[in-house]
């Protein structure tokens, strides 16, 4: 088997010294054209690359970035991560990526492996239960920078990107009640979540200024998954006066409650509307799609997520610019059936 060819072994062929090599490979001022053409025609020749690991311990990074998100496999994070790639290719970055499953624990040990792979900044969108942030604030020894995205903290002490909430939700109301609903119900994530109370303080506002009864019975919460989206619709369903309209917290609910409905004999864009968030691309494709959706930019979110992230790992430590706190702003998109 062939070894590898090293700097040394191209010193030794031109018989010129190691560091005269390594200048003339990085193109220095201070060898000689004749020099660095023998040099650099000699490493093409050879097949030699550079020692990347050397090239990180001498610059202090690893020239990667970590990506902790709930779930690859949904299409907003799948939209997030080429957003992000795209930038950090433009950097020269590579991009580690991690799913938490939703589940905190993995989250952490996720985040502990990238803190020890020596990533040189991460992108976090939240599991839906994590409520403390301890596990981030480790980085900060490490000189590790951190951007949240999609589901972010409350707090504006942190560096995130987000969708505009309010903004969307309003659209969201403001369009059913265009189309003449007035019971509107609300399937919301669990209610630790920053969305979910963003969604209901929203929905609270616009009917206080539309004159409405506020009826917050009309406002459920569940787990993100089939079991907890049928037990919210059910208890929708079950009211004395049932909405005649649902803002579900995505477009994966809202198809599971459409399902729903579906076994309950009622029909979903006659019987009952939904709107719901992501605009998800198989939406175009269904026979029964929600009756709108909210497109929330998941490839500009990422993209800029990973513009703050370089902005951070480019600034000396002693000079972190202030937090950025960026939010998106959503578009109703309507289906036509």
């Amino acid at each position: 088997m062939s070894k590898v060819p090293t700097i040394k072994e191209i010193a030794k062929q031109l018989k010129i010294s190691v560091s005269t090599v390594s200048r003339a490979l990085h193109d220095h001022p201070s060898i000689g054209l004749r020099t660095k053409t023998r040099v650099q025609e000699l490493a093409r020749e050879l097949g030699y690359e550079p020692n990347q690991t050397a090239i990180f311990f001498k610059q202090r990074k690893t020239f990667t970035i970590g990506v902790i998100l709930p779930y690859l496999i949904e299409d907003f994070f799948a939209g997030a991560i080429s957003g992000i790639e795209e930038l950090a290719m433009q950097h020269k970055y590579n991009v580690l990526i991690g799913q938490s499953q939703d589940n905190v624990e993995r989250e952490i040990e996720i985040l502990t492996a990238m803190k020890n792979q020596r990533v040189d900044g991460i992108i976090v969108s939240l599991s839906k239960h994590t409520k403390n942030l301890d596990h981030f604030a480790v980085l900060e020894k490490y000189g590790i920078p951190v951007v949240f995205f999609d589901r972010v903290p409350a707090s504006n002490a942190y560096n995130k990107v987000a969708f505009n909430m309010p903004q969307g939700t309003h659209q969201a109301i403001t369009f059913l009640m265009e189309k003449g609903h007035r019971r509107i119900g609300i399937i919301n994530g669990p209610k630790e979540m920053k969305s979910s109370k963003e969604r209901t303080d929203t929905y609270m506002e616009v009917m206080q200024k539309k004159r409405l009864k506020i009826d917050l019975s009309l406002v459920a919460y569940c787990d993100l998954t089939r079991e907890g989206t049928a037990e919210a619709m059910e208890s929708l369903l079950s009211l004395k006066q049932p909405p005649t309209a649902v803002l579900a917290i995505n477009d994966y609910v809202a198809l599971d409650a459409i399902q729903y409905c579906k076994s309950k004999k009622i029909k979903n864009n006659k019987d009952i509307f939904f709107v719901s968030y992501a605009n998800l691309p198989i939406s175009g494709y269904l026979e029964s799609p929600p009756m709108a959706s909210i497109e929330q930019y998941p490839g500009k979110q990422g993209r800029k997520a990973a513009e703050i992230l370089m902005q951070l790992m480019d600034a000396p430590e002693d000079q972190q610019p202030a937090p950025q706190n960026i939010l998106i702003d959503g578009e109703l998109v309507e289906h036509k059936r």
